[in-house]
């Protein structure tokens, strides 16, 4: 459904995507993370088709972004950080508009659908400038779906938003992710990547680090985390003389991370138990993967600053 290849973008001496490859299959909802700066937007914007790149190829649905970009467009919904919302507009002339440009086959039945969806019914007629944070991130959501699209690109959804409106939207883009839709899915909230995403891609200072499923990242270095009630001197070396573990590693918090070579999570319980053991965790967490990947993803490119470039007027409604 999405294929990018050998993809890069330089703006001036800036180069904010290197030749990064990859592909998402139809059905599939994939977290796009990394560091501010790392090229994300400038990746969705091309895919959105609001931008052009400077070498590569991005494929949606058979068809090239560059050369059939309007096509395109009307097979996506794009949700920029910052949805180009009009305030002077009510929510529901705005969703009919975005239907309209977005080439609905019946704008009026699709705007009452979609507000429906998104749960704007009894906000239709109030002016998108008085309304809250979340109830716009909303009508940023319903213009992205109005035309009913195989393809969901949202970056930072849940941006700037509370606790309960964050569960709010994540709820419903869940519920959007279900079935054949295609959503790629840019978020700082690795919570939310887990809770919806089954792989991620990610992405530093423009270059792509990895594309792989969130578990089999989590197995790949078979960690373990250990916490004891009796830190005792000797522990640390008594760990390291266990059968199977690797490294050991003293951590600030008191806690122990021991590398190992197999799943070993019994043996090393029925050691602790002696120091009153606390805590055993035998898998990384998404926010452990993407740090060690991100700390180990080597020095700045002096061509990659890691700036955030700046947002145009390109994005689209």
């Amino acid at each position: 459904m999405i294929t990018v290849e050998d993809l890069s973008k330089r703006f001036g001496t800036t180069l904010a995507v290197h030749d990064i490859s990859f592909t998402i299959q139809k059905g599939e909802v994939v977290g796009f993370l990394g560091p501010n700066g790392a090229g994300k937007t400038t990746t969705m914007r091309i895919l959105a088709g609001s931008l052009g790149a400077t070498s590569g190829h991005a494929i949606i649905d058979d068809l090239d972004v560059f050369k059939h970009p309007r096509r395109v467009k009307r097979r996506i919904g794009y949700l920029p950080e910052r949805p180009p919302l009009y305030g002077g507009m009510t929510v529901e002339s705005f969703i009919r508009f975005s239907a309209n440009i977005k080439g609905a086959s019946e704008p009026n039945a699709a705007t009452r659908q979609v507000l429906h969806r998104v749960g704007l019914q009894q906000m239709s007629h109030r002016l998108i400038g008085h309304l809250s944070k979340g109830y716009r991130q909303r009508v940023g959501l319903a213009q992205a779906l109005v035309h009913d699209p195989d393809v969901l690109i949202l970056d930072e959804p849940t941006s700037n938003l509370d606790p309960a409106q964050r569960v709010e939207i994540r709820d419903l883009i869940q519920e959007l992710a279900e079935g054949d839709r295609t959503v790629i899915l840019s978020t700082h909230v690795l919570s939310e990547v887990e809770d919806i995403c089954e792989r991620v891609i990610i992405i530093d200072r423009g270059r792509l680090l990895t594309t792989d499923r969130i578990d089999a990242l989590a197995r790949e270095t078979r960690r373990i985390k250990l916490r004891v009630a009796r830190r005792e001197p000797e522990l640390a070396d008594r760990l390291a003389s266990l059968s199977g573990v690797v490294e050991v590693h003293e951590e600030p918090d008191g806690r122990f991370t021991l590398l190992t070579e197999h799943d070993i999570r019994a043996d090393i319980a029925r050691f602790a138990c002696q120091y009153d053991l606390l805590e055993l965790t035998g898998q990384e967490r998404l926010e452990d993967v993407y740090l060690r990947l991100i700390s180990g993803s080597g020095p700045d490119d002096p061509e990659t600053t890691g700036t955030q470039e700046p947002v145009s007027s390109e994005q689209q409604t």
